[in-house]
């Protein structure tokens, strides 16, 4: 117990002499040792890395998780050391909901049909963001967090020591010297310095020795040269810092290249997908026009139309914009390619489904549904 009353007493005691040291200086009444200009700019730069550093971190957190609650949620996990469970993806829910909407529409009508293939795709992109947080956490965030939660409160503790140390150097400084001068002035005075170390503790003493207070400089310089050299080893490590996240940092980008490239194919596919189905649409719509074209008109002449004998109208053709490929069954159809141009007009007697269309010299019947009739 009485061990421990003195090292508390010791241990509050030069705590309260590092507080009138740093008083002092602030106050400007204390000299302060300065560190090279090296050493400052070493942590000038650490500071800057670890300021940086924690801001891309914190934002690609957000990049990749943009949901606070979740990012909270996968925090305290890691903090329990548990692993957080499996999240679904938006890209992969929003799939699920689909195909169970294709299911529930019928996945033979052309509604449900596309449901199917955009829902598949979406659970393919969902799949694909997957991997890539899982990537870009291993390969980027994790070294980050790794040097903010490591490296950087190393250096910070280490930096904590020096100044304390520093501070203890310059209360010794300020000791010798009081004591110089109070040796000094007791010469002059014929007086013999007193020595206050047998009655006072060492911190409070203001007139100690002259011998006993370099004493205690030279041992406070010692240390304070040797936590200075771990502290600049400590910050001169910064550059390695920077090479490291440097190749953590390409990582991120191929990942993050590999997982747009993934997407964009994907895209692609169901795109061509999709390309396929409009013939099922224009099979509906060819049906329910013949079905309305022979309610209102009665039955159609199913005589052989001449495309030869077919004479373009001196009024009511218009242009039309072709909306998908189309390969003509036979010489009386004019094949089509998506996005081109082409007059059409009507012929009495051929099926509403159908008009007469010219391009050039050439000319046959087109589909409608294959049409934007442009005004």
């Amino acid at each position: 117990m009485d061990f421990n009353v003195k090292k508390f007493a010791s241990g509050a005691g030069l705590f309260f002499t590092r507080a009138v040291q740093f008083t002092e200086e602030k106050l400007g009444q204390a000299e302060k040792t300065e560190l090279d200009a090296h050493f400052e700019n070493l942590l000038s730069r650490a500071d800057c890395t670890k300021l940086w550093t924690e801001k891309i971190y914190r934002q690609t957190e957000a990049l990749l998780q943009p949901n606070p609650s979740a990012r909270i949620e996968e925090f305290l996990y890691e903090k329990l050391d548990r692993k957080a469970p499996s999240r679904v993806t938006n890209g992969e829910l929003l799939g699920q909901y689909m195909t169970d909407a294709a299911k529930e529409f019928g996945p033979g009508t052309p509604y449900g049909g596309t449901l199917i293939e955009v829902g598949e795709c979406e659970r393919r992109l969902g799949a694909a963001e997957r991997e890539f947080l899982q990537t870009s956490a291993i390969s980027f965030l994790t070294p980050l967090r790794n040097f903010l939660e490591g490296d950087w409160r190393t250096i910070s503790k280490e930096r904590r020591l020096l100044e304390n140390l520093r501070l203890d150097l310059d209360a010794c400084k300020t000791r010798l010297k009081k004591a110089k001068v109070a040796e000094a002035k007791a010469a002059c005075d014929g007086e013999m310095a007193p020595d206050f170390q047998e009655t006072r503790p060492r911190n409070y003493v203001l007139s100690a020795s002259a011998s006993a207070a370099e004493h205690e400089l030279r041992v406070a310089q010692t240390e304070f040269d040797r936590q200075a050299e771990v502290t600049r080893l400590l910050l001169e490590g910064i550059s390695s810092t920077h090479v490291n996240h440097l190749r953590c940092l390409h990582e991120f980008v191929e990942a993050q290249a590999a997982y747009y490239k993934q997407c964009h194919f994907h895209m692609q596919e169901l795109q061509k997908e999709l390309g396929r189905l409009p013939d099922a649409f224009a099979l509906n719509s060819t049906n329910s026009a013949a079905s309305a074209c022979s309610a209102s008109e009665g039955p159609v002449e199913t005589d052989t139309l001449k495309i030869e004998e077919v004479q373009a109208p001196a009024t009511g053709s218009r242009k039309a914009k072709v909306l998908y490929d189309y390969d003509a069954a036979d010489s009386s159809e004019l094949s089509l390619l998506a996005d081109e141009l082409i007059t059409v007009y009507t012929v009495p007697g051929m099926d509403c489904d159908w008009l007469m269309g010219e391009r050039g010299n050439q000319r046959g019947k087109v589909p409608v549904t294959y049409l934007e009739l442009l005004s």
